[in-house]
């Protein structure tokens, strides 16, 4: 086996995961050193071990994977994750309109999130970094946003498009955290609320409804904010008024998003009934924050396909000439 690709592989899979993004960063920092070594270091053990940038886990990968052997790191990852969740609906998802790369909270560059975009099929990707008021996360201030653009411009492939993109903050009065100059040079805009997830629910009804109103607004972002499992631990959802939020989505077009993150499983399944009941149109979006995440649309779609969600109310099945001309209303 090729120690590359185990190694890749390797941090692929502790990503989907969600395992410590210092332990991923790890084997991907490993596999790009050893892509660049002479063939007679990777042959020589002892030089090899010396290596800056392999330890004493990634070395054994490597010297297993020369071996011809399938590294026991590896394969008891494969078994503990085992195959992907089975879903007709995962088919039929053409993207992802929701990621993050290293520019704010992301751990891996834009480049890396393509490459595993075009492993698992996608004809477009969204990234969607952070805004300015989420510091924590390293947000983008309207600068360091027109400078990313510049990037995502540069990229080009046959049958994939890189979109622009920005997961922007709802501000406490319902307006959107990102110059409108901005926002207008965007493909798709997500806008998720952050903070103050226990304001009062009349409140976060008014917030909401301003993001949603805003015509600059394509999907609406992990709706509650819950947590239900993780490293992170748990949280409660925000309470708002749903009817009204999803009948103002439905009127405005503004797709409510299906978290693919487990940790997150947001909306709750109750808040997917109403909007469904409402006519939202919906997108599955995996929320990924390294390439390995991005396989997360799995859990995703799954999930929507059990709830009953149609298939043509997702935007994310949409061919990319129709996506964009409903980013364009």
């Amino acid at each position: 086996m090729d120690p590359v690709d185990a190694l890749t592989e390797i941090a692929y899979l502790l990503e989907r995961e969600r395992s410590s993004a210092y332990k991923s960063k790890a084997f991907r920092r490993a596999g790009e050193v050893v892509a660049g070594l002479d063939p007679g270091v990777l042959a020589d053990p002892a030089r090899l071990k010396t290596v800056p940038g392999i330890g004493d886990s990634t070395y054994k990968v490597i010297r297993q994977a020369l071996a011809g052997e399938v590294p026991d790191y590896l394969a008891d990852l494969r078994e503990r994750l085992g195959p992907a969740r089975a879903s007709e609906l995962r088919a039929r998802l053409r993207g992802d309109l929701h990621a993050h790369t290293e520019w704010s909270d992301g751990a891996t560059s834009i480049e890396l999130m393509v490459r595993s975009a075009l492993r698992l099929g996608h004809e477009y990707l969204a990234i969607t970094d952070h805004s300015p008021r989420l510091t924590v996360a390293r947000g983008l201030s309207a600068e360091r946003l027109g400078e990313q653009l510049a990037i995502v411009d540069t990229f080009r492939d046959d049958g994939f498009t890189l979109l622009k993109g920005i997961e922007v903050d709802i501000n406490e009065d319902g307006t959107l955290d990102q110059t409108d100059e901005m926002l207008a040079k965007l493909d798709v805009v997500v806008a998720s609320v952050h903070s103050k997830l226990r304001s009062d629910p009349a409140e976060m009804t008014r917030r909401m409804l301003g993001a949603i109103r805003n015509p600059r607004t394509d999907v609406l972002g992990h709706v509650t904010g819950r947590l239900v499992e993780g490293s992170r631990g748990t949280r409660p959802g925000s309470t708002f008024d749903a009817e009204a939020v999803f009948a103002a989505c439905a009127e405005r077009g503004v797709a409510v998003e299906i978290n693919s993150r487990p940790e997150r499983q947001d909306p709750p399944d109750e808040l997917i009934r109403v909007a469904l009941d409402a006519g939202c149109l919906f997108s599955i979006d995996s929320d990924a924050h390294a390439p390995g995440q991005l396989s997360l649309l799995d859990y995703g779609a799954e999930r929507a396909e059990r709830m009953g969600v149609p298939p043509e109310r997702i935007v994310t099945t949409w061919p990319l000439a129709d996506l964009l001309a409903w980013t364009g209303r």
